[in-house]
């Protein structure tokens, strides 16, 4: 399974460091040092919870949450701060933010508030959608890709598979970093697999010219469709 991606924002490397380190193992966590590019990251790319110091510099963590919420109102959002005045914890959750943590805490804690949280916001989200991939229609939920003359029924691993590819078309994917976010890890027997779903895939797609399945030799995959 793909792991859960965070947002976290903390100008405090001594912090950043501890707290990256003790959550990578389970989470994929992109660390940013100030508010404004923690935001511009989060503008770019897809996160699925959001850690936010306060002070930091450029933009502070009430800012930043102000401005995330602007653009996204369901997205998690948990304060992490030295500041333990009411009035600050009472400032961030009227701001939209879902907690708020005052520092020092325990790294247990965080992580019970992070999957309270993940758990929540992923019985909102909404049935996967379809996409559309090349001449066919996928249906990730299904596991089916369909044309107008037939349909094409996929293993869970495939349609797996073919969904981190739709998700970073064009983009050059390694090996261990396909491995690790389809099938947890990237032992030696799941590179093997890997290869193996490559090849049925590149059969199910032999007939459209427009979907190309790249080996990058030493590197990995590139998904593309012209």
């Amino acid at each position: 399974m793909e792991k859960s991606k965070i947002l976290y924002a903390e100008d405090d490397k001594t912090i950043a460091f501890l707290i990256q380190d003790s959550l990578e193992s389970y989470y994929d966590i992109s660390c940013y040092a100030d508010g404004k590019s923690a935001f511009e990251a989060f503008s770019n790319e897809s996160f699925d919870i959001c850690l936010l110091d306060i002070m930091m510099p450029e933009m502070n963590g009430f800012e930043v949450a102000q401005q995330i919420r602007e653009k996204n109102s369901e997205i998690p959002i948990i304060f992490i701060s030295a500041k333990a005045l009411k009035e600050d914890r009472i400032k961030g959750l009227k701001i939209g933010a879902d907690d708020y943590l005052v520092k020092p805490f325990s790294i247990e804690e965080l992580i019970l508030k992070i999957e309270v949280f993940l758990k929540r916001s992923k019985k909102t989200e909404p049935s996967p959608q379809k996409y559309k991939v090349g001449k066919f229609n996928f249906d990730p939920k299904n596991y089916t890709l369909q044309d107008q003359k037939s349909t094409i029924s996929l293993t869970q691993r495939e349609s797996e598979l073919l969904l981190y590819f739709i998700r970073n078309k064009n983009t050059v994917l390694k090996r261990q970093d396909i491995l690790k976010a389809v099938w947890g890890d990237d032992d030696y027997f799941m590179g093997r697999s890997l290869d193996v779903f490559i090849s049925r895939l590149r059969k199910v797609f032999a007939d459209d010219q427009h979907i190309i399945i790249e080996n990058l030799h030493g590197i990995g995959f590139r998904f593309s469709e012209k």
